[in-house]
């Protein structure tokens, strides 16, 4: 069995009100008691205005991830036209869940409180969120299930509460060292982001028909760039904070801190562009025919790097028709996508045969992920 697959619904889920650029530190705190020497610059690079968290100024956490995932699921499914009963499969993405163990999936299916249904988790950065997106479309295009449901949730803003960075900033550190670590803290932000997907399109009102997904893996050229859970030696040599002998010293040995390589991101790009050249063949994509181009980046600068490596190639989507959520939302990783979709059929009168092409490169250890869908 070989059945179209549509998304029928959208749900999003952003925690408190959206938090200034100078009213950040109230909610993210001060390393060492002191301004970021970096902080200013970040945002000046980063071009985001406001985003959200899901704590207090003081630091006490008013959700986790998978109440916002089950939150944003909620949403979609109150927009949607069938029951919440029908929903039999759950895929769920996130950078870090709340806990180490059971999978995420677990956490967010027994938030929302639905009956049994099979479920997955997906562990990765940016591009988690398609993975699980691709599960459930082959999962439905296969016949095993009719409606199913793909969730991703950020609670960033924990990994960026002062207590992380204890003892890791010294005076004498090198701007690249304090760029590695700076730069995700006044980037990242909280949020959850959800799409429900049927075997058929909505009687009343637009679909989108999902036309393909593809994702590919370059990690056999690459080391960890955006990474948490291991610290690196002068060396270079990396050991996972597991192999310290206690937490605590995996802690205070800087093995908890997330981090950004920029040397490996920008090698990056070339390979992003390859494989959409690639795909541009393969897929017999036309560029020039994309309505509307949801292009993933967690920073204006990085857009503009995007936006002159793809005018070189040729296969340019005119930029006129990018879409972004980044400048008023942050940049909130794996629901990034799904919150930008879901705000794109919010904003935009999107007519039938119209094309949405979605663009989600993960620095993580070099991951990238196409989608096209269509208007029906």
């Amino acid at each position: 069995m070989d059945r179209s697959v549509y998304i029928t619904s959208t749900g999003a889920f952003l925690p408190g009100k959206p938090v200034p650029n100078e009213e950040m530190e109230q909610y993210i705190g001060k390393i060492n008691d002191r301004r970021s020497r970096l902080g200013r610059f970040v945002l000046r690079q980063n071009g985001i205005k406001t985003r959200h968290y899901a704590l207090t100024p003081d630091g006490v956490h008013l959700h986790s991830s998978a109440d916002m995932a089950a939150r944003a699921i909620r949403d979609a499914l109150s927009r949607s036209e069938i029951a919440a009963e029908r929903l039999s499969f759950l895929a769920a993405a996130t950078t870090q869940g709340d806990l180490l163990v059971p999978g995420f999936a677990s956490a967010v299916h027994g938030e929302l409180g639905l009956r049994p249904m099979e479920i997955a988790s997906f562990q990765s950065v940016c591009a988690s969120s398609m993975m699980a997106f691709k599960s459930v479309y082959l999962q439905l295009r296969t016949g095993e299930h009719d409606c199913g449901v793909a969730c991703a949730a950020e609670l960033s803003s924990r990994f960026f509460r002062p207590g992380f960075y204890a003892g890791l900033e010294q005076e004498g550190e090198d701007s690249s060292a304090l760029m590695e670590t700076e730069f995700l803290r006044w980037t990242l932000s909280d949020g959850a982001g959800a799409w429900l997907l049927e075997t058929r399109p909505n009687e009343g009102r637009r679909s989108l028909r999902v036309e393909w997904i593809d994702l590919c893996s370059y990690a056999d050229r690459f080391d960890p760039c955006m990474y948490a859970g291991t610290s690196r030696n002068r060396a270079g040599e990396r050991k996972p904070w597991s192999h310290y002998d206690s937490p605590a010293l995996a802690a205070q040995q800087g093995a908890v801190v997330l981090k950004q390589d920029f040397d490996l991101l920008y090698r990056m790009f070339p390979v992003w562009a390859k494989h959409y050249l690639e795909l541009v063949d393969r897929r017999q994509l036309r560029p020039g025919a994309i309505d509307h181009f949801l292009a993933h980046y967690s920073s204006h600068s990085l857009r503009g790097e995007m936006v002159k490596l793809l005018a070189k190639t040729g296969a340019m989507v005119p930029e006129a028709r990018w879409f972004t959520n980044l400048y008023s939302q942050g940049n909130t990783g794996a629901a990034s996508i799904l919150l930008m979709l879901h705000q794109l059929l919010e904003e935009r009168d999107l007519q039938p045969g119209q094309q949405v092409l979605g663009f989600i490169p993960e620095s993580g250890r070099c991951v990238v992920a196409f989608m096209l869908l269509t208007v029906v």
